[in-house]
């Protein structure tokens, strides 16, 4: 976890937040004065992002925090987190910015436990993507391992995944992966997106590692798996969601990917409470 890319990512946010100081706190609250909150959950779920919840208060300072819950742990409605105690002007700053870093991680983290849930008794594996909140990966990929998921790629330098835009541009599977193999040689595990069974068959022939179904329907995916007969490693994306996910996990694929996990997620509803 790059720390310093988190804190950078935390004074952005405040720097949105308070252009030069919170003009209602200022008034109101004497620079003395100070107070417990505690963080609560409004709604059962998972935990994700508790550390950059105190990361917050830790740069703002004077505010000390004792939590009760940790990160990838399942909450329920009115569990106390934390406890935050200090200056009772930084706990008021701060919060929105806190709160909206872990409601959006936590949100997160719940929905892919609800994927993952959905895996049990297969050996699928479910992987996360790079549709991502720009420049928030970071702590959106951590939120899906909170929540059970692998992480894939984190960006196009971690892996050579060869999809239908390369294929096209390089005229097929077998002249793509060729050029892959001329740069690399067998330095990295090649991946390919197949849309067809005759894609799958070039792909095969041409000894990828990884073959990815993409958009397939249930039962061509069966037939695809079949073809493959653990000659490579199987990932299903495309068409993914908490209805289809398990009968595709049925089938005896590898990896099944989804990008909803950050995209269609719901903010988990935890609340900030001066006591």
């Amino acid at each position: 976890m790059n720390l310093s890319m988190i804190d950078k990512l935390i004074q952005a946010a405040l720097n949105e937040d308070v252009t030069y100081e919170d003009i209602t706190t200022e008034a109101i609250i004497p620079d003395d004065l100070l107070s417990t909150a505690n963080l609560i959950a409004k709604e059962d779920g998972v935990l994700a992002g508790l550390f950059v919840f105190k990361r917050v208060f830790e740069i703002l300072g004077e505010v000390e925090i004792e939590s009760f819950k940790r990160d990838g742990e399942e909450v329920k409605k009115v569990d106390i987190i934390c406890t935050l105690k200090g200056k009772t002007k930084n706990i008021l700053i701060g919060e929105r910015t806190a709160l909206n870093f872990i409601q959006r991680m936590s949100g997160i983290a719940t929905l892919t436990r609800e994927f993952v849930k959905k895996l049990e008794g297969t050996k699928a594996v479910l992987l996360d993507t790079r549709k991502t909140t720009p420049n928030l990966r970071i702590l959106e990929k951590y939120a899906t391992r909170m929540g059970g998921a692998v992480n894939h790629r984190f960006n196009l330098s971690d892996g050579i995944l060869i999809k239908d835009n390369h294929i096209k541009a390089a005229g097929s599977i077998t002249r793509a992966v060729e050029l892959v193999r001329k740069r690399y040689s067998n330095l990295k595990k090649i991946e390919v997106e197949t849309e067809s069974l005759d894609m799958v068959k070039e792909a095969l022939s041409c000894n990828v590692d990884i073959i990815m179904l993409d958009n397939m329907n249930l039962e061509l995916i069966k037939e695809a798996v079949k073809l493959i007969n653990g000659r490579a490693l199987i990932e299903v994306s495309g068409n993914v969601n908490l209805n289809t996910i398990g009968d595709i996990a049925k089938t005896g694929v590898d990896f099944i990917s989804t990008g909803a996990i950050t995209h269609s997620y719901k903010s988990l509803d935890l609340s900030l409470r001066i006591v």
